[in-house]
């Protein structure tokens, strides 16, 4: 008798991540949010601080406790650009200026989700490192570009699950969630 293959046996995939900046500064909920296109990898990281709790009554056992959490991004980015006017992109070029900045304008709202509408986002303010990768005259332009979160790192709602398809792949029908239209997301 062979074993039944569960319905989650399917490998996800990296590229499956898109990040948007709030051009808008942030300055409400809803944002004014681009796509920063061009990222060729992409690792969030959610970090713990532990302290060690350890009483007497722990009879020799350590035991600790999660006092902190801190968040962050970090990503390659093929650094875009115009093809006639050459001029870069500009939710890249707002991350690259933030990068330099101070105080207020050194942070950026992000928010990163599954592209394909799974029950995956977040949303968070970020201070910006931009470090070009530089290279021989073989080489792309490529950034590295590290968000490193300025308080909580908040889930949200995908802005691209499609409710309805979502709901109709869970019973196991054959229709596939199609994005929703995000402005050229």
């Amino acid at each position: 008798m062979s074993t039944p293959t569960p319905a989650e046996s399917v490998t996800a995939l990296a590229r499956r991540y898109r990040l948007d900046l709030d051009m808008g500064g942030g300055e409400d909920d809803t944002g004014d949010w681009s796509l920063v296109p061009g990222v060729t990898a992409f690792q969030p990281k959610v970090t713990p601080t532990q302290q060690d709790v350890t009483t007497y009554d722990a009879e020799g056992w350590s035991e600790s406790a999660v006092t902190m959490l801190a968040w962050s991004v970090e990503l390659t980015l093929a650094h875009r650009a115009h093809p006639v006017t050459g001029k870069f992109n500009a939710a890249q070029e707002a991350l690259r200026r933030a990068a330099k900045m101070f105080a207020a304008d050194s942070y950026v709202r992000v928010r990163y989700y599954d592209r394909n509408g799974a029950d995956d986002a977040q949303e968070g303010r970020a201070l910006v490192t931009w470090e070009p990768d530089g290279g021989g005259p073989d080489a792309v332009d490529t950034v590295k570009v590290t968000l490193t979160g300025s308080g909580p790192l908040v889930e949200i709602d995908n802005p691209v699950a499609d409710v309805e398809g979502l709901a109709l792949m869970a019973k196991g029908t054959t229709k596939t969630a199609a994005p929703a239209a995000t402005g050229g997301k």
